[in-house]
């Protein structure tokens, strides 16, 4: 069960949104769970957006910090999530799709410093226990003490609109992450008009998943508007389902290069001593 790192760039293309959409509709076989961890330095957006509020900010990336110095982050952990499992539309038991809300003042980033490394552990172990994270660092998460959350991850992906703008600003993104993570994926909004095979070859990077621009189905997700009919069987919401193939089957792709023992170098040929030809060290 992978960890997978959405990050963002300039222009709010929508990881926060893409991220909530992919967990509500991420397939889930019994016995697993989803967790979803809003780690943008930034500050987080699904208590006031999506909960509109009605939890107030008794949750949070803010309580883990205080706990990391006390020694008992991971038991703290647990009672930060919040259950977004809808029994009416999922036919599955509740706890089965957690939000770990993200700060809600940029300023409590600063005392999460240490915890960082202990927070990316915990998403490792926590993933061999079937479950699936998805980490939401937001524009800048993915550089400075909260990078170890990217580093960690089976599967980073930059999110951007294929738009001019959209791809510039991910062109510029993707080229400062190349240097500290390699490998990297692309979540395209396709709000238009370049496609994602002109997407790819402007970024040079693949394209792993597309999600539909479709605004007034976003805000549902993003600030608690009232659902559509339909909602979950919108092709916003059915893209985000069929996500979920593509970004497993990277992530387990990137595990098993990461686990493959290295090449050896083939051995130069050896002269054979007293006669006028040579034998390959390969045929000794």
């Amino acid at each position: 069960m992978p960890v997978f790192a959405l990050a963002g760039s300039s222009g709010s293309p929508g990881v926060t949104t893409s991220a909530v959409a992919l967990l509500l509709s991420w397939p889930l076989a019994q016995g697993r769970r989803m967790v979803l961890a809003e780690c943008d330095p930034d500050g987080g957006a699904v208590l006031y957006g999506m909960l509109q509020g009605a939890l107030g900010d008794r949750y949070g990336m803010r309580n883990l910090s205080v706990a990391a110095r006390h020694g008992n982050l991971e038991e703290a952990f647990w009672r930060q999530l919040v259950d977004l499992t809808d029994d009416g539309q999922h036919d599955e038991p509740p706890q089965n799709r957690l939000l770990l809300p993200g700060f809600t003042d940029p300023a409590q980033a600063a005392g999460m410093a240490p915890a960082w490394e202990q927070l990316a552990g915990l998403f490792t172990r926590i993933e061999r226990e079937r479950h699936d994270v998805l980490v939401d660092l937001g524009r800048r998460g993915a550089f400075g003490p909260g990078n170890v959350l990217a580093q960690r991850a089976d599967l980073l992906l930059v999110v951007a609109r294929s738009t001019m703008r959209g791809v510039q600003a991910a062109q510029s993104r993707l080229e400062a992450l190349r240097g500290q993570f390699g490998e990297l994926g692309v979540l395209l909004v396709d709000e238009g008009p370049y496609s994602a095979s002109e997407v790819e070859r402007a970024l040079h990077a693949p394209v792993v998943v597309t999600l539909p621009f479709r605004p007034q189905l976003a805000r549902v997700l993003s600030d608690g508007a009232e659902e559509p009919r339909q909602f979950t069987r919108s092709d916003l919401m059915r893209a985000a389902h069929v996500a979920s193939t593509p970004m497993l089957q990277r992530a387990a792709m990137r595990r098993s290069r990461l686990a493959a023992p290295p090449s050896q170098p083939a051995r130069p040929p050896v002269a054979a001593v007293g006669a006028g030809w040579e034998v390959s060290g390969d045929a000794r």
